[in-house]
């Protein structure tokens, strides 16, 4: 499995980026003048550190033709991101259905910027406790009907697995209200998807920067 990654964009600090050349940019990565301009995080979430950013725009402009793409705004993106979230994409079956009562057939489901509108409009009647119990009700009734144990004496992994969502079920209800402050744009993507089909307030990343 890998990981659905979220993001929460600044758009005004993603906007100031591009409106800069490549030229501009480089130099403002390499003398490291941009740090403190950089939006300041939430630190409830984890986000790239800004000197791994750095360098991956360094290197992308070292092999450029001069026009910044899929590749470098997904970059000027994750300098821009005040907060990230990510978890193993089929875990978000578990985290997403039941609350909107319903099933999905596979997981690019969870590309869909709708299903976070939705998912973002059911949170809003519930509070995160009662969200996280919820999620790991259903997960203890899916292990019941498929004949798995829940005696943590039989399967050691059963009371880590349930931590587990709870702090992960719990981080997303956070994260789901942090992305109703105003100037923040969710951006949804996976590990080893291309930079192009990343999905920034709703559409391609390149589409929603035009």
């Amino acid at each position: 499995m890998v990981d659905v990654i979220l993001r929460l964009i600044d758009s005004n600090a993603l906007n100031r980026l591009r409106s800069m050349s490549i030229e501009q940019l480089v130099l403002a990565f390499e003398s490291g003048r941009l740090g403190d301009e950089r939006p300041a995080g939430d630190p409830r979430f984890h986000r790239s550190f800004s000197v791994d950013i750095e360098g991956d725009f360094l290197e992308w402009a070292d092999k450029s033709n001069g026009q910044l793409d899929a590749a470098a705004s997904l970059i000027l993106c994750d300098w821009s991101s005040v907060a990230e979230w990510r978890c193993w994409d089929g875990r978000l079956f578990l985290y997403v259905e039941p609350i909107l009562g319903e099933s999905f057939e596979d997981v690019d489901a969870f590309l869909n910027a709708d299903i976070w509108t939705r998912l973002t409009t059911e949170l809003s009647t519930k509070d995160r406790q009662s969200y996280s119990e919820s999620v790991i009700l259903d997960w203890m009734q899916r292990r019941e009907q498929l004949g798995d144990t829940l005696n943590p004496d039989e399967d050691p992994r059963i009371l880590p697995t349930m931590e587990s969502h709870k702090s992960l079920t719990e981080s997303l209800f956070d994260f789901i209200e942090l992305s109703q402050e105003g100037g923040l744009n969710l951006l949804i993507g996976r590990e080893f998807l291309e930079p192009e089909e990343w999905i920034l307030n709703g559409e391609k990343l390149l589409e929603a920067l035009k």
